[in-house]
C-alpha cells in the first residue's frame, strides 16, 4: 500500500513539473491561467464586450500574474523581427477589455508566435494610440472609404467576411 502511495505522489509531482514545464515553453508568465480558448480547451466563455467602444472579443489565454490579469494572444505563424501592427492592436484591444471588464489594468499583454514571445507593454499612449485607431476605423466605415488591405488570395479565403465581400479576390 505504502508502494501504491509512492508511486502516485511521484507521478503527481511529475505531473505538476510538466505542467509548469509546459506553460514556460508556450511563453506564458507564471502565474495561474484563469482562462483558456475552447479552442485551446474547454467549454466556450462569454466574450468581452465594452460598451463604450463596442469591443468585443476573447484573447486565448488569461493569467493571473499577482493582482494582475494578463491577456495572451498566440499566433501559429514564425515571429517577424518585430511584432505585426495589427497583431499589437488585437492584444492592445485585448488589454483594454480585460480592464473594462475587471476594473484592474493589465501592465503588459503577451503576444506569442511559433518561435517567439513579446511582451507588449500596456501604457496610456497605447491605450490612446488603440482608442484612436478605433475612431479612425469607425468614420472610414460611416463615410463607406472602406477597401480591401490586402491582395494575399490565401488571406482573401479564410476572411470572415468573404461571402459578403464585393471586392474579395
Amino acid at each position: 500500500m505504502i508502494f501504491l502511495v509512492l508511486i502516485l505522489l511521484g507521478l503527481a509531482l511529475w505531473m505538476l513539473l510538466k505542467g509548469k514545464s509546459l506553460q514556460q515553453d508556450a511563453g506564458l508568465p507564471q502565474g495561474r491561467i484563469l482562462y483558456s480558448d475552447p479552442e485551446m480547451v474547454g467549454p466556450p466563455p462569454k466574450p468581452f464586450f465594452d460598451v463604450e467602444t463596442q469591443l468585443t472579443g476573447k484573447p486565448d489565454y488569461l493569467v493571473m500574474e499577482g493582482e494582475s490579469i494578463i491577456p495572451v494572444e498566440v499566433k501559429s505563424s514564425y515571429a517577424p523581427a518585430e511584432p505585426y501592427a495589427g497583431h499589437v492592436f488585437q492584444l492592445l484591444a485585448y488589454c483594454l477589455l480585460v480592464e473594462r471588464d475587471t476594473g484592474n489594468r493589465p501592465p503588459y499583454g503577451i503576444l506569442r508566435y511559433r518561435n517567439r514571445t513579446f511582451a507588449i507593454d500596456y501604457t496610456v499612449e497605447q491605450e490612446t494610440a488603440l482608442l484612436n485607431l478605433l475612431a479612425e476605423m469607425r468614420e472610414d466605415f460611416r463615410m463607406g472609404e472602406l477597401e480591401r488591405c490586402h491582395d494575399d488570395s490565401g488571406r482573401c479565403a479564410r476572411c470572415g467576411f468573404r461571402d459578403i465581400c464585393d471586392q474579395r479576390l
